[in-house]
């Protein structure tokens, strides 16, 4: 802003007020988005965003909002987004997961069921059921069987046959399921009170090591690595977690500070994901940035411009080209902040190859 003042009052020329505000809303307009090349999703949810995830096989984005819907719309090639189709929980929405063979997107809910939506038939269906709100979904990675398990704050995670009305096993945890992820035989669940229980899906109703977040506050996110030896547990206080499963890898473990701001101000970790080519893996925090990280070589990729409000949700598409993101609000300062001026939107961003890709080890 300054900037272009300087421009214009050097060269002298009469400016209105009208333009001063014209400028002002136009790099607010800009401040929205991450990127001015970004796309908005259309006809997004009128109430705050609680997850995003696209379709394991094509470009088809599912939304799920406290507005209690699940909305899912193709994406374009050319960038824009068509609304495909919508359903509806008797609560908000806060988790959402895809089969693995791109034709059904499976739905959690504060009003403690599990639904399922059918592509094909275009019909929803209630799969699973708990004693709390169920906060996690995921697919298993079954090649014969689709299994759905989903982890509640009824302290379980249930897994469900999609062709049977009752659970086929759960297993019991220690806290409130926070967040989930499911990759080849692992899942790895973040629980209140900093639990991690990590489970071998090849004996799924058994916790196989009950670890404890590497960090000090509340766990708000994990997320597998693409080749499932370990996870990302990121937290309120601004702080990412990197640990591996293996014994004989627990020397590779680090945590790092993130989403701080320069004067000391902590936000929270909101989503992790990882690219699916790649490994690289994205952040987003309520500090409304995003950033792309290489684990391996302990580098941040890139960091985009801030947005006008927290980040919610983010999710790459099936071959890491598209990075979709949620500036919405994301309750991390508790109720009071939950406004009906609130934004809600959904962009989708090209993701450039040089961002993504790993980079060497620095020498020391």
């Amino acid at each position: 802003m300054a900037s272009h003042q300087h421009f214009f009052v050097a060269c002298d020329l009469p400016l209105s007020p009208f333009f001063w505000a014209r400028l002002i809303l136009v790099q607010l307009l800009q401040c929205t988005s991450m990127d001015p090349k970004d796309f908005e999703v259309t006809s997004p949810p009128t109430d705050g965003i609680s997850c995003l995830s696209f379709s394991s096989q094509a470009d088809f984005l599912s939304v799920g909002s406290w507005d209690n819907e699940v909305r899912i719309y193709e994406v374009q090639p050319s960038g824009n987004t068509v609304p495909k189709a919508s359903y509806s929980h008797q609560g908000p929405v806060l988790d959402l997961a895809w089969s693995k063979d791109g034709t059904k997107v499976v739905s959690a809910g504060a009003d403690k069921a599990g639904r399922m939506y059918d592509i094909t038939t275009g019909q929803p269906t209630q799969i699973a059921q708990h004693d709390e709100p169920i906060k996690c979904v995921r697919f298993l990675d079954q090649p014969q069987q689709q299994i759905v398990a989903t982890g509640s704050w009824d302290k379980t995670i249930k897994y469900w046959d999609l062709r049977s009305p009752q659970p086929i096993g759960s297993v019991a945890l220690p806290e409130r399921c926070y967040s989930m992820d499911v990759k080849g035989t692992l899942l790895v669940a973040g629980c209140a009170e900093k639990h991690v229980p990590v489970i071998d899906l090849n004996n799924p109703t058994v916790i196989f090591k009950q670890n404890v977040s590497p960090l000090k506050w509340q766990t708000r996110c994990v997320s597998c690595f693409t080749t499932g030896k370990g996870y990302a547990i990121g937290s309120i206080e601004g702080r990412l977690g990197i640990q591996y499963i293996e014994d004989r890898e627990q020397s590779k473990n680090f945590s790092f500070k993130c989403h701080r701001d320069e004067q000391k101000n902590v936000f929270a970790v909101n989503s992790v994901n990882f690219h699916p080519i790649h490994g690289t893996f994205s952040t987003a925090g309520s500090d409304g940035t995003v950033s792309f990280w290489d684990k391996d070589s302990k580098q941040r990729i890139k960091l985009f411009n801030k947005v006008n409000g927290t980040v919610s949700a983010t999710a790459f598409n099936h071959n890491g080209t598209i990075f979709a993101y949620a500036v919405s609000y994301d309750w991390s300062k508790g109720y009071k902040f939950a406004l009906p001026t609130n934004t809600n939107k959904v962009f989708l961003h090209a993701v450039r190859e040089e961002d993504v890709k790993p980079r060497a080890t620095k020498k020391r």
